[in-house]
């Protein structure tokens, strides 16, 4: 099977959909061996693709400018991606807009549907019908991969898709050794990128909620791209100055020691469609105080302590308890680990690579 693959999303700065698109590739290269052939697709005026420490999978680099390239795909359909990238069995598009096509089946990644509640998220260019845009390619999709069964959920009732066409696809853990015991004194530790739903003006006031109780309360450090300033709350006083540190984008390596040094890892999201950081955490072994809404009960389970985002005594009571009980600590610890085993790339591969060969029927069908 030739399979090409939408790889712009993973260019640089990978957030959450660019691990997941790095790491899909990844797996699938890998396990298709001589059989598959897995091409990564990028089109920038700025950004060059390697193979990017993916060597069974090859690299298709164009020059058109990213924004030229999806008015031409996204309003007028136009040129079928195998114009660019040569004859394919499946189009895979990393987001909810399908790559256009001539024979090759059509399939489309849906990793949250935060855009309907909130299309001022969405960019600019495509702001006025996106969400049009989205259900409409959900409905003209061979496929759908989402990232956890809450998206799902979501997808069949707000899009009306058949759930036939859906198969779920969560990110994997990361290959990290879980540390030896949890840090008691270190930093209560965010990770995420700059967007409303993360909610961080909640979590700063349920932070400083704890602050005032204990003025020990280790510090609070918010690492994700983008400008947290924009988000924090209107709040100069002391308390903010000395104790909520901003580092912005950190690499993969920083990201592994912050956890490493992390009391507990936290997210107050407002919704969720799968939460990275989450996993990560759990997999080193670090204790998650999350936001119980959206996908993060379902990837958390019972290996954290989930609260209201909204409710700034509650979620700051819950980080409270991590601090002061260190057998808590060591229980949701192991938890964690035990947990973040259930989720693992070459498996979420294996199913993709049975939803591209169910695509490609349905495709071969309606010519």
């Amino acid at each position: 099977m030739r399979i090409l693959l939408d790889y712009r999303p993973a260019l640089r700065n990978r957030t959450g959909v660019g691990e997941f698109a790095h790491h899909m590739a990844a797996a699938l290269a890998h396990r298709g061996g001589p059989a598959d052939q897995v091409t990564l697709f990028s089109s920038s005026w700025k950004d060059r693709l390697a193979a990017d420490g993916i060597p069974d999978a090859l690299a298709l680099d164009s020059r058109i400018p990213v924004s030229v390239l999806n008015f031409a795909w996204h309003r007028l359909g136009w040129p079928p991606v195998e114009l660019l990238g040569g004859r394919a069995d499946v189009a895979w598009s990393l987001h909810p807009l399908l790559m256009p096509s001539s024979k090759a089946a059509q399939v489309v990644t849906i990793h949250d549907l935060y855009f309907l509640d909130h299309p001022d998220a969405t960019a600019r260019e495509v702001r006025r019908d996106y969400a049009g845009l989205v259900a409409a390619h959900a409905r003209r999709a061979d496929a759908i991969i989402v990232i956890s069964e809450y998206t799902r959920d979501q997808v069949i009732s707000r899009l009306n898709v058949p759930a036939a066409k859906i198969t779920v696809c969560t990110p994997g853990a990361p290959s990290w050794a879980p540390r030896d015991e949890p840090a008691a004194t270190g930093p209560v530790l965010h990770v995420g990128s700059l967007e409303p739903r993360k909610n961080i003006a909640a979590l700063v006031k349920a932070y400083l909620e704890l602050v005032k109780g204990n003025a020990a309360t280790p510090p609070l450090i918010l690492a994700g791209q983008g400008d947290f300033a924009l988000l924090l709350p209107r709040d100069d006083s002391e308390l903010m100055r000395t104790h909520v540190k901003v580092l912005g984008y950190v690499s993969d390596e920083e990201r592994l020691r912050l956890y490493r040094e992390a009391s507990m890892l936290v997210m107050a999201s407002s919704d969720e469609g799968f939460g990275i950081p989450a996993l990560e955490a759990m997999t080193l072994g670090v204790p998650v105080v999350a936001s119980s809404r959206g996908s993060l009960p379902e990837v958390i389970g019972d290996a954290g302590l989930l609260a209201d985002p909204d409710d700034r005594r509650a979620f700051a009571a819950a980080m409270r308890r991590l601090l002061e009980d260190p057998v808590l600590r060591r229980d949701l610890a192991h938890r964690g680990i035990d947990r973040s085993r259930r989720f693992d790339w070459n498996a979420s591969a294996a199913r993709a690579r049975e939803a591209f060969e169910v695509a490609v029927e349905r495709r071969r069908a309606r010519r």
